[in-house]
């Protein structure tokens, strides 16, 4: 279970950066913004899986 939680929030960080690049490319920042919110969650969420995994 924990990979397939690693790989969604990888997937989430990836898909928050290409946002953020698209909002800039366009200058777009309202979509640059929710980007990052998106990129920031998805890391996020890595570090609370790598955590359980210390205690594990």
């Amino acid at each position: 279970m924990s990979a397939e939680d690693k790989i969604r929030n990888k997937v989430e960080e990836l898909r928050g950066k290409g946002k953020a690049a698209v909002g800039r490319a366009t200058d777009d920042p309202d979509l640059e913004a929710e980007g990052r919110a998106e990129e920031t969650r998805g890391n996020v969420k890595q570090v609370g899986e790598k955590i359980k995994d210390v205690f594990k």
